[in-house]
């Protein structure tokens, strides 16, 4: 995998396959903070470019309005450490490269040449407006499909309960760029 895929991959997870569906939460809405572990798949496919995918495992804690997503390949080698706070962003990449920025989207497109929503994606994990979003619901109340900016968010649920997470999500933009997010276990 390129060094500039990587650090694409990584970048759109500052936005998933087990058994056991992710245990329910307090309700979406009263969510602050959470760290949740799961699998993710990539699939880039820029104009003039040959598409590119990869998949992995990730960990991310949200919390106190600050961001660490560890990302590493299905067989548990680290690939990259994104940090971000509202005063800085880090990309560690397992290579030992690193970057930083006081913007985490500004810091992603110069790394990757792609403005990617990083500071929308806490938000649209739990089917929340990172701006100007249309939300719809599926049929019992719960996000179904976000649209923002271009953007789109789908939301695949394990159980009927209306306070239940999401266990997938699909986010994409124009056919370009597609990241499949499959969520093992939420926490508090």
């Amino acid at each position: 995998m390129s060094f500039r895929f990587s650090l694409l991959l990584a970048a759109s997870l500052l936005a998933g396959c087990a058994s056991t569906p992710p245990a329910p939460l307090q309700h979406r809405d009263k969510i602050r903070d959470f760290s949740l572990e799961g699998r993710f798949a990539l699939r880039v496919a820029m104009p003039g470019q040959a598409p590119q995918s990869s998949g992995g495992r990730l960990t991310w804690t949200h919390q106190n309005r600050s961001d660490r997503v560890l990302l590493s390949s299905p067989l548990g080698y680290g690939l990259a450490e994104i940090e971000t706070t509202p005063e800085l962003s880090r990309l560690r990449t397992a290579e030992g490269k690193q970057r930083e920025s006081t913007d985490p989207d500004t810091l992603i497109e110069e790394v990757t040449g792609q403005r990617l929503p990083v500071t929308r994606l806490p938000a649209w994990l739990l089917g929340r407006s990172g701006g100007t979003a249309q939300i719809s619901p599926d049929l019992i109340g719960r996000p179904g499909k976000l649209i923002e900016d271009g953007w789109q968010v789908d939301y695949t649920y394990a159980d009927e309960t209306p306070a239940a997470l999401p266990s997938r999500l699909n986010i994409s933009r124009n056919g370009e760029i597609e990241l499949k997010l499959r969520i093992e276990e939420w926490k508090e």
